[in-house]
């Protein structure tokens, strides 16, 4: 006849301490070859594969470093499948223009940020600011400067449509305030 032992968690107050408890707890060993650190990391065995690898996250890292998401797809259809990725996160692209990522605080439309953007100005640029860049950019382009050059002539014309967009709305704004 074998004896039950007797536990020393009946009633309240409890006799031991919190987390004190007999089970052993089940921690799963990295995968990689030679590696004893704790493996909380999955990582997929294969492309559309339920099976995962579970390594510790140094070797995690290790392993997401040499992901190649195009890995065995012709040019022809990395290229496609490249193109198909940035139309489908083009609108979130859209929300840096309310301020919702990237620089700026919102006051600004998408526009004006891109002809800051040519203008190689911050995002929080004065009227003031924008003025001086547009002339000293403009006076490095110009055709009298630089006659027959069509790349400094197409510079010139970039140039002066991101002036144009960022003197309306600054006028915009004048009118409004």
């Amino acid at each position: 006849m074998s004896r039950a032992r007797r536990s020393m968690d009946w009633g309240f107050p409890r006799w031991r301490g919190y987390g004190s408890s007999q089970e052993a707890a089940q921690v799963r060993i990295c995968d990689r070859h030679g590696c004893n650190e704790r493996g909380d990391c999955p990582a997929p065995k294969a492309p559309n594969s339920r099976d995962r690898w579970y390594f510790c996250q140094k070797h995690a890292a290790e392993y997401n470093g040499k992901w190649d998401y195009f890995e065995g797809l012709e040019a022809a259809e990395k290229e496609e499948r490249a193109r198909a990725e940035r139309q489908e996160s083009a609108g979130y692209a859209e929300s840096a223009h309310y301020g919702w990522a990237g620089s700026g605080d919102g006051s600004r439309s998408a526009d004006e940020m891109r002809a800051l953007e040519v203008l190689g100005l911050a995002a929080d640029a004065d009227f003031d600011a924008v003025k001086k860049a547009y002339r000293a950019r403009a006076k490095e382009v110009h055709p009298d400067v630089k006659p027959g050059d069509a790349e400094a002539a197409r510079q010139f014309q970039l140039i002066q449509a991101a002036y144009e967009v960022l003197r309306a709305a600054e006028e915009r704004r004048e009118w409004k305030g």
